[in-house]
This record gives C-alpha cells, sequence and structure tokens, in this order.
C-alpha cells in the first residue's frame, strides 16, 4: 500500500508542477495532465497497466460531479442574468443540433450506422466546463458583449443534456426499443429539476436553523449535498448532472456565510478532481490502438468545429443580435473534454456493441481540442477584437469581491462624548476612516463635513479592511444563564492578559462592548486572544 500512496503522491506533485509550467508556456494544464497519464500507462515510460473501464467511470463520474457542482456553484446570477436566455439555449437546443448535425454527416459521410452516429453525435455534444473555466480564470480573459459568463454558463449546464442524449443513445444501440425513449427523457428532465431545485433550497435551511457555519463543518455538509444532488435523481431515473449544477447555482447564489472560503475550498477539491480525471483519462488510453482511429477522429473533429458547432451557434445567436464576431469565438471556444470522455467510458463500460473503439475516437477528438482550440482560444480572441481590457473575468465567479478592500463599523456617541456637538470635520478620525452615515432618532442621515454630531448618535464608519494572516484568533462563545459570564460587567471578569472580548452578538445587534457592557443570557460573545 505505501508503494501506491508514494506513487500517488509523485503523480499529483508531477502534475502540479507542470501546471505552473503550462500557465509560461500557454498550454492548458489538462492537456499535460492527460499526457502524464499515458507516460505512465502501459504503453508510456512506466507500462502502468490499466484498463478497468468500469473503475475509470466510477471515478470519473465522482470528479465530474464536483466540478459540475462547482461550476453552478461559481456562476454570479447577477453576471448570468443578461445572457441567460441565449445559454439556456445553447446549451440544451445547440447541445441537441451539434449532436444532429454531426449524427447526420457521420452517417452520410463516414458511412457509420445511424443509431452508432448518434451515440458518437450524442457523447461529444457538449463543451467542457473544467476546460472554458480553467483558460478563461488562467489568462484572465475578459471578453467583450458578456461573452465570458455565456460561455460559463453554456458550458457548464450543458452535460446533463449531453448525458440524456448518451442514454438515449445507447438505448437505440441496445434495441431496448423506442417507447422507452419519451418517458426517459421526461424523467431525466423533471426528477433531475425537481431534486436538484429541492435539495437546495432544503440544505440552505438547515444550514440556517441548525449554524452549520459557526461549527465549521458547512465544506462538508457541502460535499455531502452534492453527492445527494446526483445521487437521488440518478436512483430514480432523473438526471443527476442537472440536479448537481442546479443545486450549486441556487446555494451558490443564496446568502451563505464563509461563502468565499468556500468557494477556495471547492476550486481545490474541483482542481484535484481535475488532476484525478485527466490523468485517469490518460492511463486508460492505448497510444498504439491511436493510428487505428486516428483517420476518423480527425474526420468527425472538422465535422464537429468546423460544421456542426458554428452552425448551432448561429443558429440561436445570430437571431438573438449577437454580433458575427462574437457568434464566430462562441463557435471557436466550444472545447471537448472530461465530460465527452467520461461518456464515452460509460459507453464502453456498459458493453454496447458498437464498430469503432469510441472511447479512443473521443480521446483524440478531445485532446486534440484542448491542444488546439485551448491554447488559441486567446489568440482568437484577440483577432476578432473580443478581449475586453477594461473588465476583469474573476467579476463573473462568486468568489470575486472587489468590497473586501474595507468593513463598516458603529460608534455610539453617549453623553460626555468627546466628539458630542462637533463637526464631522472637526473629529479626529481614525487613519483612513470615512463617516457614511448617521443613525439619530430612527432616522438616517449622509454626512458632511459640517454635520453636527449629537449625543446617541451612531455613526458608521467606513475603515480599512484587515486580512487576518493567522495572527489574529477568534473565538465565539454561547452565553447560557448558567455560563459563569451571565449577568456580569466586562470589568467583572477578570480575564487574562492576552485576552479581549472584541464584540457581543445579542439577537439583530452587534455590540462593541466597554468595561460596563453586562453580558446577558444567549448572547454570542466574540474573544480574541494570543
Amino acid at each position: 500500500m505505501n508503494f501506491y500512496l508514494l506513487l500517488f503522491a509523485i503523480i499529483l506533485l508531477v502534475c502540479v508542477l507542470f501546471g505552473r509550467f503550462s500557465s509560461k508556456v500557454g498550454v492548458p494544464a489538462l492537456l499535460l495532465f492527460m499526457v502524464i497519464g499515458m507516460m505512465f500507462g502501459s504503453d508510456g515510460i512506466f507500462h502502468i497497466h490499466f484498463d478497468n473501464y468500469r473503475l475509470a467511470e466510477q471515478v470519473c463520474s465522482i470528479a465530474l460531479i464536483y466540478i459540475m457542482f462547482y461550476g453552478g456553484f461559481c456562476v454570479k446570477w447577477e453576471s448570468a442574468k443578461p445572457v441567460i436566455g441565449k445559454s439556456v439555449l445553447l446549451s440544451t437546443l445547440g447541445v441537441v443540433l451539434t449532436a444532429g448535425i454531426t449524427c447526420l454527416l457521420c452517417h452520410l459521410l463516414l458511412g457509420i450506422g445511424l443509431a452508432e452516429s448518434f451515440l458518437i453525435g450524442a457523447v461529444i455534444s457538449s463543451t467542457d466546463a473544467a476546460s472554458v473555466f480553467s483558460i478563461l480564470r488562467s489568462k484572465n480573459l475578459s471578453l467583450k458583449d458578456a461573452t465570458a459568463p455565456l460561455l460559463e454558463i453554456e458550458s457548464g449546464s450543458n452535460d446533463p443534456v449531453a448525458y440524456m442524449l448518451t442514454m438515449i443513445g445507447l438505448t437505440l444501440v441496445e434495441n431496448d426499443g423506442s417507447l422507452s425513449i419519451p418517458y426517459l427523457i421526461f424523467a431525466q428532465i423533471s426528477f433531475g429539476l425537481i431534486c436538484g431545485i429541492g435539495i437546495a433550497l432544503l440544505s440552505i435551511r438547515l444550514m440556517r436553523r441548525l449554524s452549520i457555519e459557526a461549527e465549521n463543518l458547512d465544506m462538508i455538509f457541502l460535499i455531502a449535498i452534492a453527492l445527494l444532488a446526483y445521487v437521488i435523481p440518478s436512483l430514480i431515473g432523473g438526471n443527476g448532472y442537472l440536479s448537481v449544477y442546479l443545486a450549486g447555482i441556487i446555494l451558490g447564489n443564496s446568502r451563505l456565510k464563509n461563502k468565499a472560503n468556500l468557494v477556495h475550498f471547492f476550486d481545490g477539491i474541483t482542481g484535484l478532481a481535475q488532476i484525478c480525471l485527466f490523468f485517469l483519462l490518460g492511463l486508460l488510453a492505448f497510444p498504439h490502438k491511436l493510428p487505428e482511429v486516428i483517420l476518423p477522429a480527425i474526420a468527425i473533429a472538422l465535422i464537429l468545429n468546423f460544421v456542426a458547432r458554428p452552425a448551432a451557434v448561429f443558429a440561436i445567436l445570430l437571431p438573438a443580435r449577437a454580433s458575427i464576431r462574437q457568434c464566430m469565438l462562441v463557435s471557436f471556444a466550444g472545447l471537448r473534454g472530461a465530460a465527452s470522455i467520461v461518456f464515452a467510458i460509460m459507453v464502453t463500460a456498459r458493453g454496447a456493441v458498437i464498430q469503432d473503439d469510441l472511447f479512443h475516437i473521443v480521446f483524440l477528438i478531445s485532446l486534440f481540442s484542448v491542444a488546439l482550440q485551448g491554447t488559441l482560444l486567446p489568440l482568437a480572441a484577440k483577432k476578432l477584437q473580443m478581449v475586453d481590457y477594461d473588465n476583469d473575468v474573476s467579476k463573473t465567479f462568486n468568489d470575486y469581491q472587489e468590497e473586501t478592500a474595507i468593513t463598516l463599523m458603529r460608534m455610539n456617541i453617549q453623553k460626555g462624548h468627546n466628539w458630542e456637538n462637533r463637526r464631522i470635520k472637526e473629529v479626529s478620525m481614525p487613519s483612513d476612516a470615512l463617516a457614511v452615515m448617521i443613525k439619530r432618532d430612527g432616522e438616517t442621515l449622509i454626512p458632511k463635513g459640517d454635520t453636527k454630531i449629537l449625543a446617541g448618535d451612531s455613526i458608521i464608519l467606513n475603515v480599512p479592511y484587515y486580512s487576518a494572516d493567522n495572527d489574529v484568533k477568534l473565538q465565539e462563545i454561547a452565553i447560557d444563564r448558567n455560563h459563569d459570564w451571565c449577568d456580569k460587567k466586562l470589568t467583572d471578569l477578570q480575564l487574562p492578559q492576552n485576552m479581549l472580548v472584541t464584540m457581543i452578538r445579542r439577537e439583530a445587534e452587534t455590540i462593541i462592548p466597554d468595561g460596563q457592557t453586562t453580558i446577558r443570557n444567549k448572547d454570542i460573545v466574540v474573544i480574541c486572544e494570543q
């Protein structure tokens, strides 16, 4: 076992180091992960023989769950609203059109059977969220006309439709009968929608009622929720990928505490998932089999990228008054990757009898797509004059926090305070602080330099935000009637020299205490200690 743990650690380190190298040379990191997997595979340097499609399907499906959940969790609804209609059309009708055109041309031009052509078109019909997210973020590629959120939502939400088409294709290839297809479509969509929305709303309610955030269990809780969002609909014939993506969107756009840390946590989880997924895909590939399928793979890739994908994109976006340049860029940005190969693994693991080596065909198509389109996407955006240099692509994600450089604090002006009856411009504010409002007798005033401060005022100050580098340790203490601090003033507590009560939360009120502040039942006392 120690040998396998050592091997796993070495593989992760190699992938991370190559990932850092990829950002300098402009090659997508996901491509390098696939190449590393091939190097470790049976035809590579280390000769690790692996052809267990069933195990690969299970591992890749779990990885894809968290990639899709993270994709939904990062969608910022405010940025998505202007393009939601176009994105949904691309991720539904666009996928169907892409699969249909690919199917038709594979059958007519390449002589592949109709059912098998449909299965090929279904498997490669969706764009890859991991690849698109990775390139946009790593290159900080902000695009004009809200193209970045358009691509993010499309690539994150079109896998469920491709999965449904793949299930239909398997039904056709296995001759299960067309009568089951209408129910399959109904079950996939309806159960996926109901479960995704229901599980997300229920989990939000549970997190708030049980105060899971306060116990630092929110990350573990969401790991379980993502699994449930996939498994429950899958057990009853629904679309698990649709469910988990919807759950991610709803949770990511709800008012959750610690959201930025949650996004960063899942960023790490999905980073590990992508490394494992793409490495495993490379490990599963047999390079000596690739020459046998390289010609049909290139032919299908040309059909997909120069006919099917552009036809679907132009048919949807042009009537929506999108520019020709945007249509061309969206067509070019239709990267194939993890999802397509995972669906191909599913087909192979199911034992479907098909004429060609579907896995290696799709593997080559995805390899070409990530290598060529992924590498050239920034250049294509520049050539089409679609790069927006005035914006930051990070603003389209939920972990973007433009306002984290400031925070607000409240000062209560008591009778006799040295600011009483003085004007705003006459008092010595804390360094870099600004009075943004005054609460007075139930009214809110916007202060000016000559505004007079009165006893009883609450002044809201905008002060610089401090990011603690693990040098400040805060702890919350819940007070009940039996607690030693209940009904005592702070001066009576005899706290250690390295401890300070920094804040008291009392129902909906936040209190900045002084020595005469009395701690009451049900208070939440926040202490700072060194």
